[in-house]
């Protein structure tokens, strides 16, 4: 006995203590400690593309699991239907029209996210968090621009999207006719922090995009720091061209779109579990979302938005409503429906407010809508209005009901299937008359309902006029007064090496 007391229980204890310490528990927060943040953005996802929101053509398991532990939101809406105005809002907060930012940024492009617009990446930073992106940028290709240079201590992807290559269906169409014919893109670069470690992606390395961001965002999660971390995931996919890896291909038996979609969705289930491997479920924030709607041209490389009107590169509900699911294990009721209107501009103050951060000492549009994640008795949506702008146009407005449309021309394929292998169909072009529709009983769209709701007529064009004052629009020749500049490319900035 003497000899055990003596030798073996203080070495019990000592294993006992270091068992504990290197535990998964060690990891996980203490009540003051602030939440590790996870965005994963898909490119270009439908909002029926997901179990949780109604697909039932292939499985998707692990964000069936994130719904069942978590919230959905299904009134959860982007700033536009278009990549490049899409990120810059969700990434700082802002419509994108306040910050100079439309469209889709190219490799001929000299503009990109300004250095004086504060990133919600940098938000993080400022109460010391590790923080990193692996995927699609699209906010600038130029150095000045990466993410590297706006509050990202990693970058590790591509930077605008995948299609930007001399692979394109446009470019393969014009060479099949004449094989020196000239192309509009560079060979699509790999970036690594502000260097591009392969110049010229192929396809295979495309197939294996989402395996390795994934790779690289769970080694990020499970690094041993004691620092909380902001980790942001934005997949090129389900974005044209589509591609998946050798494990998924042809797994879904729905064609190749189905594959990339339970990809994706395994690469959620890794993320998943990484944070569960650490012992930080109960203090980590998961936001699942993507940037805009299905690319309906594509037709079977393409997704879907049903119920909804529309998709990409319009402002009806099918081009900016995103199929969202939010987890925090103990924070957000598990297995609940948010049917209350939020956006990804509320993400940069939420975090900021979860995190203890100041905002940005210029004006944001986003709101803190913890309320509604926490799922309060009480919440309602913080937007009394919500302008819908594309292509610098005011194309409607918005409240939590009702929806104002003005006249504006917009592309649709008039009840097409879209296009097959790859290659997209045609649009035609159709003009949206001044209408009003009830959303909650008419997501759809279809029935104009202004005669019944006159004063909601004149709230929201009122609202609207507001937004023209400020932001601008094209439809009416407006400038606005509180638009920012874009950042740009001046005399002597460093340009990336892209190869022509």
């Amino acid at each position: 006995m003497k000899y055990f007391a003596r030798h073996v229980a203080p070495l019990t204890t000592c294993l006992v203590i270091a068992a504990a310490l290197m535990a998964p528990a060690s990891r996980a927060a203490a009540k003051d400690t602030p939440p590790n943040v996870v965005v994963i953005f898909i490119d270009d996802m439908g909002y029926a593309d997901i179990n949780p929101f109604g697909s039932t053509a292939y499985p998707t398991p692990n964000l069936d699991r994130m719904a069942a532990d978590g919230r959905k939101f299904t009134d959860f809406c982007v700033s536009s239907a278009v990549c490049s105005a899409s990120r810059s809002a969700l990434l700082t907060g802002c419509f994108h029209k306040r910050i100079g930012i439309s469209g889709a940024l190219g490799p001929k492009s000299n503009i990109g996210i300004n250095a004086n617009e504060t990133t919600l990446a940098e938000i993080c930073k400022s109460q010391g968090y590790r923080t990193a992106i692996y995927g699609k940028w699209h906010l600038g290709h130029n150095p000045k621009f990466l993410p590297t240079n706006h509050g990202f201590d990693e970058y590790y992807g591509i930077p605008y999207s995948n299609d930007m290559w001399p692979l394109h269906p446009n470019s393969v169409a014009k060479r099949r006719n004449n094989p020196k014919a000239p192309i509009s893109w560079s060979e699509l670069p790999m970036i690594e922090n502000t260097k591009i470690v392969n110049e010229s992606i192929q396809p295979d390395d495309q197939r294996e995009m989402t395996k390795e961001f994934t790779r690289r965002a769970v080694d990020f999660i499970k690094r041993d720091s004691e620092d909380p971390f902001f980790l942001y995931l934005p997949h090129p996919m389900v974005h044209v061209p589509l591609y998946a890896s050798i494990d998924f291909e042809g797994k879904s038996g729905q064609g190749l779109f189905g594959d990339v979609v339970m990809e994706v969705d395994w690469s959620v289930g890794q993320v998943l579990d990484a944070i569960k491997d650490i012992g930080a479920e109960e203090n980590t924030l998961v936001v699942f979302t993507s940037d805009n709607g299905p690319w309906l041209s594509y037709g079977e490389h393409a997704g879907k938005a049903t119920p909804l009107r529309e998709g990409k590169g319009t402002m009806f509900e099918g081009g900016y409503r995103e199929p969202t699911v939010m987890q925090w294990k103990g924070k957000i009721p598990a297995g609940t429906t948010c049917d209350t209107f939020a956006s990804t501009i509320d993400l940069l103050p939420t975090v900021a407010a979860m995190i203890g951060a100041e905002l940005p000492n210029h004006k944001i549009d986003g709101h803190d809508i913890q309320p509604l994640m926490f799922g309060e008795a009480d919440a309602t949506s913080p937007h009394e209005a919500f302008p819908c702008f594309y292509a610098g146009q005011l194309q409607a407005i918005r409240n939590e009901r009702f929806k104002l449309v003005f006249p504006h021309q917009y592309r649709t394929l008039d009840g097409g299937s879209g296009g097959k292998d790859g290659l997209p169909a045609n649009y035609s072009q159709a003009m949206a008359k001044k209408a009003l529709y009830d959303l909650d009983n008419d997501v759809s769209e279809t029935t104009d309902v202004s005669q019944d709701y006159p004063e909601v007529v004149a709230q929201l064009d009122a609202a609207a006029e507001q937004y023209r004052q400020a932001l601008g629009d094209r439809l009416t020749n407006t400038k606005g007064s509180e638009v920012r500049p874009a950042g740009r490319m001046q005399p002597g900035d460093e340009e990336l090496p892209l190869v022509w």
